[in-house]
């Protein structure tokens, strides 16, 4: 994909089917601030079940729709979490240098 700093590869525990087609692996990358727009960072931060299923969908490659977000084991959705969360970290709070 892109700039591995901005993209995230994600190996779900469990699939989405999709039709005859599953979604093993996404991708996600790092949103900018007109993604984030209508969402309370500290929700997005808190992982908020809301805010990741309005959020993921907007990110993720294969584009996810929000029910299938919503049918998300719980583990799968705290791992796609915690990639966007750490996407809002600076570079140095994530021990990033360049």
């Amino acid at each position: 994909m892109t700039n591995k700093a901005n993209t995230e590869e994600i190996t779900l525990d469990s699939p989405i089917q999709r039709g005859e087609k599953t979604i093993e692996k996404i991708f996600l990358r790092k949103p900018t601030a007109g993604e984030l727009r209508g969402m309370a960072l500290s929700d997005v931060l808190q992982l908020q079940v809301d805010a990741l299923v309005k959020l993921t969908p907007r990110l993720a490659s294969p584009a996810l729709t929000e029910p299938e977000m919503r049918e998300l084991d719980p583990a799968d959705l705290v791992q796609i979490g915690g990639v966007i969360a750490s996407f809002l970290l600076t570079k140095r709070a994530r021990g990033v240098t360049e």
